[in-house]
């Protein structure tokens, strides 16, 4: 089976599991998306490895993994979503040390999760795709086939991108560029990523 490579469109708030996240990767050389529902701190995790400038104060779990396999010479060389079933994908991370490679198995969130902090690509397999991959709705005036549009994933909103204010009703442009900045440690300190990563985006946007 040939493998197909992916890499992260975002992460939006799903609509159909209260308190669960959606994490939309994209296949490389194609126009499908492969949403996989994860978990808040899943989803908390994967935004800080995507946002680079937005260090924790403290280790989180997958961090200390990273630490641990990095004082151990262990190297994550790729992550594999390998099968699903019954709407749950699972997940193998392909690991190396002294040469010797090693297959772990993961759930998918986490594989990811470690993936983004050992810059690894991420692959599945060409059937998953055929069989749970979707032409994501992006912008409803672009114009995509009608049953796309009632599609819980369509618009996504995502920790960092376009969109987020939808999702959490807050706003921040009231604020001077330096109660933006005490706002912006403030939320770090606490471990609030999703707030610190819409208040960096709120300063991007009037630096830029």
């Amino acid at each position: 089976m040939s493998l197909v490579k992916l890499t992260i469109k975002g992460i939006s708030y799903s609509q159909t599991q209260n308190g669960a996240y959606a994490l939309i990767l994209n296949e490389v050389d194609g126009e499908r998306k492969l949403p996989i529902v994860i978990g808040a701190f899943e989803a908390q995790s994967i935004a800080i490895a995507l946002e680079k400038e937005i260090r924790p104060p403290r280790p989180l779990t997958h961090d200390l993994f990273k630490n641990f396999a990095d004082r151990f010479d262990i190297v994550v060389k790729q992550v594999i979503i390998h099968k699903l079933v019954d709407g749950v994908f699972f997940s193998s991370i392909i690991c190396e040390r002294d040469r010797i490679e090693e297959i772990i198995d993961a759930r998918t969130s986490d594989a990811i999760a470690l993936a983004l902090r050992f810059n690894a690509p991420i692959f599945t397999y060409k059937n998953i795709l055929d069989k749970a991959g979707i032409y994501l709705k992006i912008n409803p005036e672009e114009g995509t086939n009608p049953e796309e549009s009632d599609d819980p994933l369509t618009s996504p909103e995502t920790f960092g991108l376009v969109g987020e204010e939808e999702v959490t009703g807050e706003s921040y442009t009231q604020y001077t560029l330096a109660e933006l900045y005490e706002l912006l440690e403030s939320a770090v300190q606490n471990e609030d990523y999703e707030k610190a990563a819409k208040i960096r985006d709120e300063i991007s946007k009037r630096e830029s």
